[in-house]
């Protein structure tokens, strides 16, 4: 069965830094491009990066472009995002999702709570 499950989510004060991971199983993501997602509380889910299959193209939301990085490892078959200097406003629950033959398929996600 096709399951992703992120982990790496936390309480961060302002300027901190997480790491995300999403592991994918049941499946091999090798061929896949991955985009991450977040919601915050009140507000519709948006998307905040998307990584190609090779990982050699990657796409960031303006409001975390020069702070979050996005990554691979296939042979871990897991997609990382790394979040620096992170804001208040980046308080939310942060999804990861991948589209096989036109079905998508979520995490569970995985609360970044940012405050002081």
């Amino acid at each position: 069965q096709l399951q992703l499950v992120e982990s790496g989510g936390g309480l961060v004060q302002p300027g901190g830094s997480l790491r995300l991971s999403c592991a994918a199983s049941g499946f091999t993501l090798d061929y896949y491009a991955i985009t991450w997602f977040r919601q915050a509380p009140g507000k519709e889910r948006e998307g905040v990066s998307c990584i190609s299959s090779s990982g050699g193209t990657t796409n960031y939301a303006d409001s975390v472009k020069g702070r979050f990085t996005i990554s691979r490892d296939n042979a871990k078959n897991t997609v990382y995002l790394q979040m620096n200097s992170l804001k208040p406003e980046d308080t939310a629950v942060y999804y990861c999702r991948i589209v096989v033959r036109g079905l998508e398929y979520w995490g569970q996600g995985t609360q970044v709570t940012v405050s002081s």
